[in-house]
């Protein structure tokens, strides 16, 4: 018989509408204002969970629940004034405060009841401009990369020639070519030999009149040391964004050079720009001559070919060798503490086994000679010069702590000679890691919560105005075929939340105008459909043969126009940033499911109502 469906077709969208009914639904439960707390490296045991129990009931403060999962607590509070007070009850107790194995964030957790959690379905993600919060588009400063590199080529450069026994006059950097000055011929052959045989991966060349040897990074390793600064600064940020305990954050690259950042729910920009922006780091030097000498390099300018010349945070001149022990780059952990000896705040430190080995063997050799620690910090400052707002970069270079090495150590140690505060953001960004190369934010903008909710419920309201407006026309022009159209249109919105669901995507204004589109399209599909099915019944075929030629001839049509515009959501997708790529993403989609529901769907229904029987009219 003519126009009848297959079981297994009638089955196959049983299933698709009611599994994507079931993972939309978390979205219908909202989310709850909460506290998250986590301990750094380790769970919350139970004593902490029963002393968080008791503040509470001692508190004013109403909570839904506390729950105290994966060594987490999380507490549901019924409004956002309870999850601001029960933060600072929190931060005031003993045990919290200066402690900095703790995180306590503000959350929005998921009102999902449980079954629907059992099987992982959850809500989609908010977007900034839905939920509130920061963004920032960050620029990596490239040059910068390659010159860290260069100068760690240098020093590894003038390491080797010394293990190696070879005399040179010295290594000097001039327009990004590495110049290696030489005593004799001899030593240059044999130094061009040693450094070609250890540094592979650069263009050497020999100047013999000047008993010179350069050597210049290629354009391979300049492009893998690009990528691989812009890929540790996002593992970077990522961590000093988890060590700020921010909720679903996006930290993603974006073109060769940029970092898109965005903070949900993070209305402190300065604080954000502080310890994201920031390039802290710290290296371990020995020092060089006595305090005499280091009066006289300054004032006269003249400083040894093995020491550099730094300053005291009093402006005192330090004169530490070259050689750097240790660096940030391998630290492990650091977490800001009390001295017990002097009672200043003080930043606990451990080192990687590279780092602990290099240390342990510098300590032992140099048992009571002074080691420096130095303190690097990069900024991009913004100052107005004639009128016009510059922005400089400016590198700050200082000796923190000077200290006799009493004993040798390698893995754990203390420095010493900091404020509070800034032990704290120390220990944080040691924690979190040394970025690459310095970023620049080239782009920032703050949306508010109430602004964020605004946008919700008039995204909300385009949508379904722009739905109940097709569903009413549909109706009027198609009658019963139109009611068709309607069900199936209900549907593909089930389905397109579903998958975003699933995919756990998160949703944006831009998105929002991708699912109203799709609704006027899921549409345009049936329209198509039922206009050639009305040409067929005015050409004097039957209904069952129109309802089949309808749906045979207009497929192709709505095929075509379905791949060329998801072909301009992919060609989005690939070239646009964040909001152009969540426009595309609910537009790629929506065209899928709009031709699985529009062809699919109404061709069930319309099969069901008058397939395999004898029709003398339709109701279209």
């Amino acid at each position: 018989m003519m126009n009848q469906y297959p079981v297994w077709k009638y089955l196959l969208l049983v299933f698709v509408i009611l599994f994507g009914s079931i993972f939309a639904l978390p979205n219908l439960y909202g989310e709850d204002p909460s506290v998250l707390i986590s301990k750094r490296s380790e769970s919350i045991d139970i004593a902490t969970k029963d002393r968080i129990v008791d503040l509470l009931k001692q508190s004013t403060v109403n909570y839904k629940s506390l729950e105290h999962n994966d060594g987490k607590i999380l507490i549901r509070l019924s409004s956002e004034d309870a999850q601001l007070s029960v933060v600072d009850q929190i931060k005031a107790l003993d045990m919290f405060k200066n402690n900095n194995n703790y995180t306590i964030a503000l959350n929005l957790a998921p009102a999902t009841p449980a079954w629907l959690q059992s099987i992982s379905a959850a809500p989609m993600y908010l977007g900034l401009d839905l939920r509130g919060g920061v963004h920032f588009l960050m620029e990596v400063d490239m040059d910068s990369a390659i010159k860290r590199l260069e100068d760690i080529l240098m020093s590894d450069m003038r390491s080797h020639l010394r293990d190696k026994k070879i005399r040179y006059l010295g290594v000097t950097l001039n327009s990004n070519v590495i110049n290696i000055k030489f005593r004799d011929a001899d030593n240059m052959e044999q130094g061009r030999i040693a450094l070609k045989s250890e540094f592979k991966d650069l263009e050497y060349a020999t100047d013999e009149e000047n008993l010179l040897v350069t050597a210049k990074l290629t354009e391979v390793v300049i492009r893998n040391e690009k990528r691989s600064a812009i890929q540790q600064n996002v593992t970077t940020l990522r961590n000093r964004v988890n060590e700020l305990g921010v909720a679903e954050p996006v930290i993603q690259q974006q073109g060769d050079s940029r970092i898109v950042v965005q903070l949900p729910g993070v209305q402190d920009t300065a604080r954000a720009k502080e310890i994201l922006g920031a390039t802290a780091t710290l290296e371990f030097r020995l020092t060089e001559g006595t305090l005499t000498e280091w009066h006289e390099a300054e004032k006269s300018g003249h400083v040894p070919l093995n020491a550099k010349l730094y300053h005291e945070r009093n402006g005192d001149p330090v004169l530490l060798k070259r050689r750097v022990i240790v660096t940030g780059d391998q630290i492990n952990d650091a977490a800001s503490t009390i001295d017990q000896q002097s009672g200043t705040p003080a930043v606990s430190v451990r080192l990687d086994g590279k780092g602990a080995k290099k240390m342990g063997e510098t300590t032992r050799e140099n048992v009571g000679k002074p080691m420096a620690v130095v303190f690097i910090e990069n900024k991009v400052e913004t100052k107005t010069i004639d009128g016009k707002d510059i922005k400089v970069r400016t590198r700050t270079e200082e000796v923190i702590n000077i200290a006799t090495i009493r004993d040798s150590f390698s893995k754990n140690f203390q420095i010493t000679g900091l404020g509070s505060t800034e032990a704290r953001d120390l220990a944080l960004l040691l924690r979190a890691g040394a970025l690459r190369a310095p970023v620049e934010i080239v782009e920032e903008r703050t949306v508010g919560p109430s602004l964020g909710k605004d946008n919700i419920e008039k995204g909300f309201t385009s949508v379904v105005i722009g739905f109940v407006l097709v569903l009413v026309f549909m109706v009027v022009y198609y009658r019963t075929f139109g009611i068709f159209a309607n069900i199936a249109l209900t549907a593909n919105l089930v389905i397109i939340v579903a998958i975003l669901s699933l995919l756990q995507a998160t949703l944006t204004l831009p998105g929002i105008a991708g699912i109203v589109l799709t609704v006027g399209m899921a549409v345009d599909a049936n329209v198509l459909i039922f206009e050639r099915i009305r040409e067929e019944l005015r050409n004097g075929n039957s209904p069952q043969a129109s309802i089949h030629s309808g749906y045979a001839k207009a497929f192709s049509t709505i095929a075509d126009a379905n791949v060329t515009t998801l072909i301009a959501a992919i060609v989005l997708f690939s070239f646009g940033t964040g909001p152009i790529k969540g426009f595309a993403i609910t537009l790629s989609i929506g065209i899928l499911t709009s031709m699985f529901t529009a062809i699919m769907g109404t061709r069930a229904l319309v099969n069901l109502t008058y397939g395999g029987r004898n029709v003398s009219k339709l109701s279209i």
